[in-house]
C-alpha cells in the first residue's frame, strides 16, 4: 500500500495520473458535448430531454459518474500539486525569461486555466447536476420526461451566466490544446510518424468541443433555439 502511495506521489506518478484522468475527461467531454448538442435539433428540447433521461437513469452511466468525479478530483489535485511544485522549484525568477521561445503561453498557464475551469465547474454543477440529481426538476415535457431543457433555458436567460460559460469555453479550449497532446505523450503513445496526427486531432478536438459548448448558451440567450 505504501509503495502504491509513493508511486502516486512521485513525479512520474503525478504526470501519469494527469495523463490517465485527462484522457478520461476528454472522452467524457465528447459524450457530454454530443448529448447537449441535441438542443440544436430545435424541437423544444424533446430530443434533448430523452437523452438526458437516458443518462440520468442508466446504471452504467451513473456508475461512470462516480469514476468521473474520482478522476476529476485526482486531476485537479495532481494538477495543483504540479503547479505549486514547479513554482517552488524556481523561487527566484530569472532576470530575463523568454518563455515563448520554448513553449506556448497556455502551456505555461495550465494552473490559471484550470482554476478558471474549476470556478466554472462549480457554477455548472450547481445549475444543472444538483438540480437533476437532488433537488428535482419541477416540470415535464410533452413526452413526460423531466424537462431539463427548461432548466437550461432559464439558466441561460441570465446574460452573466452566458458570459461566464463563453469565457470558460475559451479557457477550456486552451487547456485542451496543451492537455490533449500532453496526455498522449505522458502515456508514451507518441511516435514521430504519428505525433503530427495527434497534434492535429488535438487542435480540431479542442476547437470544435469548445465552440459547440459556447454556442449553446449563446443560441438560447439570443433566441435562435426555442
Amino acid at each position: 500500500m505504501a509503495s502504491f502511495g509513493n508511486a502516486f506521489s512521485s513525479s512520474i506518478g503525478k504526470k501519469l495520473t494527469m495523463g490517465i484522468t485527462g484522457l478520461f475527461l476528454v472522452l467524457f467531454l465528447l459524450v457530454h458535448c454530443f448529448l447537449n448538442a441535441l438542443i440544436f435539433i430545435n424541437d423544444g428540447g424533446l430530443t434533448f430531454n430523452i437523452g438526458a433521461n437516458f443518462m440520468a437513469n442508466n446504471w452504467l452511466i451513473r456508475a461512470g459518474e462516480i469514476v468521473l468525479f474520482v478522476g476529476l478530483i485526482a486531476h485537479i489535485y495532481q494538477g495543483a500539486r504540479l503547479t505549486f511544485e514547479n513554482q517552488a522549484a524556481r523561487p527566484v525568477k530569472y532576470a530575463v525569461y523568454n518563455g515563448s521561445a520554448n513553449s506556448k503561453w497556455y502551456s505555461r498557464s495550465m494552473g490559471l486555466l484550470g482554476t478558471l475551469l474549476l470556478i466554472f465547474l462549480i457554477v455548472h454543477l450547481a445549475n444543472f447536476w444538483v438540480v437533476s440529481r437532488f433537488t428535482g426538476i419541477p416540470s415535464h415535457d410533452a413526452n413526460g420526461y423531466e424537462n431539463l431543457y427548461a432548466v437550461m433555458k432559464e439558466t441561460f436567460s441570465n446574460v452573466w451566466i452566458v458570459i461566464l460559460y463563453v469565457l470558460a469555453m475559451v479557457s477550456l479550449c486552451y487547456h485542451l490544446l496543451h492537455g490533449f497532446a500532453s496526455a498522449f505523450q505522458t502515456m508514451g503513445w507518441n511516435h514521430k510518424k504519428y505525433n503530427g496526427i495527434i497534434r492535429g486531432a488535438g487542435i480540431w478536438y479542442s476547437i470544435i468541443i469548445s465552440v459547440v459548448f459556447a454556442l449553446m448558451p449563446i443560441a438560447i440567450y439570443a433566441g435562435f433555439i426555442k
